[in-house]
């Protein structure tokens, strides 16, 4: 059995669409981090986004175990026109509703659904298991990418798994066991 320890990156404080953009983590609550490093397991692997704010975080809770290259793979979502614009900013506001209330094949101009979302990080994660298989792996990367995988261990349709908070900081558990996905503790705070 391999589980998979899914991290969000530490808070950016940006109050908008921030997908592809590289904007640095606040990484100043080092109590919170010590207290997410020990919860960790400590022989895991640890791997993140390529993005400045989930690699920060992955440098700042590694320690001791091994650290992989970052993988882009595991980037958030491509939010194109809409990136570090607010909600209420965006002109099409039926696109935009559309995009959040039928997660699938609707994507921001410039910007990728949520099945290419969801695609791209299963690819980078399933690449890791094989990579890897057995061990524990700390993944720390984003809101949507690790909501792809709360939809792909609970079945939920996109829009149900929209409904999960996935706060910065804090670790989903998923289990992977002979081609079964099981659920574990969802926005665990440490």
């Amino acid at each position: 059995m391999s589980r998979v320890h899914w991290v969000r990156h530490g808070p950016t404080h940006a109050r908008c669409m921030v997908g592809w953009t590289d904007l640095p983590a606040d990484l100043s609550d080092t109590a919170a981090l010590d207290r997410l490093a020990a919860h960790l397991p400590a022989d895991a692997v640890v791997v993140s986004s390529d993005l400045t704010r989930a690699a920060a975080t992955a440098d700042a809770i590694a320690g001791p175990r091994t650290r992989l290259d970052h993988d882009p793979d595991l980037r958030e979502i491509n939010f194109g026109a809409w990136e570090m614009q607010t909600p209420d900013s965006v002109e099409d506001q039926d696109h935009l509703r559309a995009y959040w209330d039928a997660p699938g094949d609707v994507r921001p101009p410039d910007g990728e659904s949520w099945h290419q979302v969801s695609t791209r990080v299963s690819r980078a994660t399933d690449r890791l298991l094989a990579a890897h298989p057995g061990r524990e792996l700390v993944i720390v990367a984003h809101f949507g990418a690790i909501l792809t995988q709360v939809q792909r261990a609970t079945g939920l349709s996109g829009y149900e798994t929209f409904s999960h908070r996935i706060d910065n900081l804090s670790v989903t558990d998923i289990a992977f066991d002979k081609g079964t996905w099981r659920i574990g503790r969802i926005n665990h705070r440490a």
